[in-house]
């Protein structure tokens, strides 16, 4: 038996525990998928063809063992900031890395769940930008339509499960990277609770605002990846308790009270929430509306949220170009992100991290009156590609507030956010629109999506196969 692209985490693990189909063909088959599309989508930095192969081959002696873990032999893909043993993490940047010789922690949780590592996906430089291009690796483009960007930073993760290259892929989110290119890709893109899936071998990375995620097509494909990637290394500094993703899926919400926040937060910089994507957010608020949710709209009391998010991420910045191999090579717009950390890592990262607490205190009571957040993942579609990629960096930081005002706030207060697909624009570009609870809530999270993916069935609506050939302009 051979499987097409549309075989899920869930089915694919099915039939491979069931006998159904190997692993080393479903690898085959990931492999030639990427390949063929490498021209023309370039999803992947690096693919691990040997390597995946002899990690399939395993997986079916295992099989034919009668061993049973919950996604053995089944191929997916990790993002290029995620350590793989045996291959450099460059993280969107040129130059020559070295192999680790560990896998991060949240690797070593797929590879014990099973899973085969077929590659790492591209990112933009220390994943900055809502694109995925880059003079590393070139650009990453949409499945739905080639001459717009998958968005960013996971562009390549999320290229590559809406091509159906793989059923699903690790991201990380430190300002909506996971959310950004669910959205703009028509996918599931869970921003799940800070420390729930492991950043390991950083405790800590860009001063706690990213954490890891995951790309699919469904809820339950979510929900098995975030099951089988969560938990941490004994060294992490947040630790949240184990809950369970996958019963939720199946479980009732219930009526809830959902808050329809459209108001981009405070930003220093212009948004405004284009009409045709505010349309399709609407038309989701109602039709949560129709399945018996109260909708009201109303904003969280963000304040000035956006202070306490530059101060971390900058330091961030500033400590990865400390350590890059070639600082020589990276972006102009990276080292002058690094000078501003530089200043900022003191008292005014401090006070940023001392603001944490009272943001959820503050926003930790809106939830006293409403469930769920419903907005907008971002306030436009998918921009075309290298729409971004030469501009000085106020114009880059002018140009990513407009596109993408509303993903950040989550990171600064470390909660969970899930982003589900709000249907087309004009071109046939994807929009979406987040799901945002507060902390631990990725289970009614989850099971609210689900209860919008049975009613709207997007995962049944597919990009045209990409191919060699595909248009790239």
């Amino acid at each position: 038996m051979t499987t097409d692209r549309s075989a899920g985490l869930a089915e694919s693990a099915r039939a491979l525990a069931a006998g159904e189909v190997t692993a080393r063909a479903l690898t085959e088959e990931a492999l030639a998928r990427i390949e063929s599309t490498h021209a023309s989508l370039n999803a992947f930095r690096i693919v691990r063809r040997e390597a995946a192969l002899a990690e399939a081959e395993a997986a079916d002696k295992q099989l034919a063992a009668g061993v049973r873990t919950p996604l053995l032999g089944v191929p997916v893909a990790v993002k290029d900031d995620m350590d793989v043993a045996g291959e450099p993490t460059a993280f969107g940047c040129r130059g020559e890395f070295p192999p680790v010789t560990e896998d991060g922690e949240a690797v070593r949780r797929l590879r014990a769940a099973g899973a085969v590592i077929v590659g790492k996906t591209n990112t933009c430089e220390f994943g900055q930008w809502p694109f995925t291009e880059g003079p590393a690796f070139g650009a990453t483009r949409n499945p739905w339509n080639s001459r717009h960007t998958p968005g960013g930073s996971s562009g390549g993760s999320a290229a590559a499960v809406a091509a159906g290259l793989v059923p699903a892929a690790l991201g990380s989110d430190g300002a909506g990277s996971v959310r950004i290119p669910a959205a703009w890709t028509h996918l599931i893109g869970v921003k799940p609770q800070r420390g729930r899936i492991s950043t390991w071998p950083r405790g800590e990375s860009f001063h706690g605002i990213t954490v890891n995620g995951t790309l699919t097509r469904t809820v339950a494909d979510a929900a098995l990846l975030m099951d089988a990637a969560s938990g941490n290394h004994a060294r992490d500094p947040y630790r949240p308790a184990a809950i369970g993703m996958t019963e939720a899926v199946g479980r009732d919400p219930g009526r809830l009270r959902i808050a329809l926040s459209l108001k981009p937060p405070f930003t220093a910089l212009p948004a405004r929430l284009q009409p045709e994507v505010r349309a399709r957010v609407l038309e989701l608020a109602e039709k949560l509306a129709r399945l018996g949710h109260t909708v009201v709209e109303d904003d969280p009391p963000y304040g000035q949220i956006g202070l306490t998010l530059i101060p971390r991420a900058t330091a961030g910045i500033a400590q990865r170009v400390r350590e890059a191999p070639h600082p020589e090579l990276l972006d102009r717009r990276t080292l002058d992100a690094a000078r501003l950390g530089r200043l900022l890592a003191g008292a005014p990262l401090r006070a940023a991290r001392r603001a944490e607490a009272v943001l959820h205190d503050r926003i930790g009571a809106f939830f006293g009156m409403y469930d769920v957040i419903l907005a907008p993942t971002t306030a436009a579609p998918p921009p075309l590609v290298g729409a971004m990629l030469d501009l000085n960096g106020l114009a880059t930081d002018r140009a990513m507030v407009a596109a993408c005002p509303y993903a950040w706030p989550w990171n600064v207060l470390g909660w969970p956010g899930v982003n589900v697909p709000a249907g087309f624009v004009a071109g046939g570009l994807p929009v979406g629109a987040q799901l945002l609870g507060p902390s631990n809530s990725e289970p009614l999270l989850l099971s609210l999506a689900a209860q919008l993916e049975a009613d709207l069935r997007w995962h049944e609506r597919w990009p045209e196969p990409v191919t060699a050939d595909s248009p790239a302009a």
